[in-house]
């Protein structure tokens, strides 16, 4: 949703949200739609958006942090989405948790609007789902303590892996670092969606993981619920997922999980889609 801030010489107010977030859960009803609430700071601020610099804006006042830190613009967004939310499909996604705290500020934030909308008639769904990015290790870590919190996690594996390798895969000199098959994040992932089991919620995998073909039966054999990619993509994920038996994913997970090594992790999932879909492994090479 921060698109509609950058770019703007403005930032828009609740009317021209709630028109934006109308339009898209109209043109895709009945499906889902999952709106991010503010992700701004580090690279993205909009014109006239006063943040101070900071030494590392990218682990600085940035998304659920900087909406917490600014109430008012994060209230405003919040009724938008509830008043369009009356369409029954929308349901909303904090971004950059990194504990249950900010997590449950955002939802009392939530209640807040929930009230003023009752008090001045104006309806919206008051069962509307409430889910987290996981990208930040801690959230991973405590997800148990935020999971009765809300309804479903994404994890966004390109900040989760960034963040959990301390490795910038923009910086040449250190993109060889940048292994989404690496042992932590393969069992930061396992353990996310166990605790999303465990308290009947859902897993959604965002990121360049989710959209590559080799990776996908880790990711099913894993648990996950839902794969979040570009629609240019799909057509080769759905592909996978159509050749796959769910008992090879498993058996890939497993051995993941017990393994030693990214690279023979990375070996192991190569090798399983050259068994069940070579061509799609031609394609993405």
């Amino acid at each position: 949703t921060e698109f509609l801030f950058l770019g703007s010489e403005k930032l828009p107010g609740e009317e021209q949200q709630f028109e934006a977030y109308v339009e898209a859960a109209t043109s895709q009803y009945p499906s889902p739609v999952v709106i991010r609430t503010l992700d701004l700071g580090a690279d993205k601020l909009p014109a006239g958006f006063e943040n101070p610099d900071e030494l590392n804006p990218f682990l600085g006042d940035r998304a659920i942090r900087l909406c917490l830190s600014h109430p008012e613009l994060f209230k405003t967004q919040l009724r938008a989405i509830l008043r369009a939310s009356v369409h029954e499909n929308i349901r909303i996604m904090y971004p950059m948790v990194s504990c249950v705290q900010e997590v449950m500020d955002a939802n009392t934030l939530l209640r807040q609007c929930m009230m003023e909308l009752s008090k001045s008639g104006v309806a919206f769904n008051q069962d509307i789902e409430i889910g987290t990015m996981i990208e930040v290790p801690s959230a991973a870590l405590v997800s148990d303590i935020i999971a009765p919190h809300v309804s479903f996690f994404s994890l966004g594996t390109n900040d989760l892996i960034q963040y959990t390798m301390a490795v910038d895969r923009g910086n040449e000199n250190v993109a060889h670092l940048y292994k989404p098959t690496h042992m932590a994040i393969i069992r930061l992932i396992d353990y996310v969606v166990k605790v999303s089991q465990k308290h009947g919620l859902w897993t959604c995998v965002c990121g360049q993981m989710a959209a590559s073909p080799q990776l996908v039966p880790l990711l099913i054999g894993l648990g996950v619920d839902e794969l979040s990619v570009s629609p240019s993509q799909a057509p080769v994920i759905k592909d996978v997922i159509r050749k796959l038996y769910y008992s090879d994913a498993v058996e890939l997970a497993q051995k993941a999980l017990n393994s030693s090594s990214a690279e023979h992790v990375e070996q192991l999932s190569h090798d399983l889609i050259k068994k069940i879909a070579p061509e799609v492994l031609e394609i993405s090479e």
